[in-house]
């Protein structure tokens, strides 16, 4: 076991140079963590809001889940969202496949090949998840890069009246549909934001580790800003969404096999690139509750 100073030295963090994103390295995710490495990772998620840890390919389902544990429970994947192969009924319950992969006709993950928007993971619920870990098992050539946007920064610029104008003001977050725009099951479909169901959260909120102020966007359909005329609502989530989603707020992972992305959900959005159906991509992802 190493000791504390040097299980601090084996790790590098190399800073992305964009306004969030570093790489993890000097690290085997296979091995047990000291304390002295769990802090250092914790550190630097607390400071970049997305880590990625090349070379990982070697890992297995267990040791994700186990080094994703070590920042919070895990919540149980999707049982509804999409249809399992009899080849993976097997999977660890918190373990959720990204593919656009079938066999035998049925889709052996979530998502498939299409783009997925801005957004942030499951902010129509209450209590959203903490963060997430997705590791790359298959990549198509070019496509499904992974884009990242941090709402620490996009709130610090935003101008002083439009900061005073937001401050008290709640939106209601859209549970009808799923990232890839695909409608949930046991839902309407809904055109009019005022009908939107799904939990209510400020637009401005502090973060639970650092009480800094960020937004909470979730995503844009079928938001909808309560006390405000449609018209008033529509127009300030557009201005604040354009805001937000500049390129200068973030940074893109393209992926590579074996990378580990692990993103802080609660300060930051993502979107995701589509690509050739005829090529494979697939994930697998552990999602860590704010609990």
């Amino acid at each position: 076991m190493l000791t504390t100073a040097e299980a601090i030295r084996t790790i590098q963090v190399i800073p992305s140079g964009k306004a969030l994103g570093a790489d993890i390295r000097g690290i085997d995710l296979a091995q047990p963590l000291s304390e002295a490495q769990i802090t250092t990772i914790r550190e630097a998620w607390q400071q970049h809001l997305v880590l990625r840890f090349p070379n990982q390919n070697h890992i297995t389902m267990a040791h994700q889940s186990a080094f994703s544990s070590y920042f919070g429970a895990l919540d149980k994947r999707p049982t509804a969202s999409y249809a399992m192969s009899k080849e993976h009924d097997e999977l660890p319950s918190e373990i959720t496949v990204i593919s656009n992969v079938q066999i035998g006709g049925k889709p052996m993950g979530a998502l498939g090949d299409g783009e997925a928007v801005w957004h942030a993971d499951m902010t129509y619920n209450e209590i959203p998840p903490k963060g997430a870990c997705l590791l790359a098992k298959e990549v198509p050539p070019t496509g499904g890069n992974t884009h990242f946007a941090n709402m620490f920064a996009a709130y610090e610029t935003l101008p002083t009246d439009l900061k005073k104008r937001i401050q008290g003001l709640s939106c209601v977050h859209d549970a009808s549909r799923n990232s890839a725009g695909e409608l949930r099951l046991g839902f309407v479909d809904n055109t009019d934001p005022r009908q939107t169901v799904g939990a209510v959260h400020p637009l401005v909120v502090a973060h639970a580790q650092t009480g800094l102020p960020c937004l909470m966007l979730g995503r844009r359909r079928n938001a909808y800003i309560k006390g405000l005329s449609l018209e008033e609502s529509e127009a300030l989530l557009d201005q604040l969404w354009a805001h937000a989603t500049q390129e200068r707020f973030t940074w893109t992972q393209v992926w590579t096999v074996g990378d580990m992305v692990m993103w802080d959900n609660s300060c930051t959005l993502h979107k995701r690139d589509s690509f050739d159906p005829s090529t494979r991509r697939l994930m697998l992802r552990t999602q860590i509750a704010s609990r």
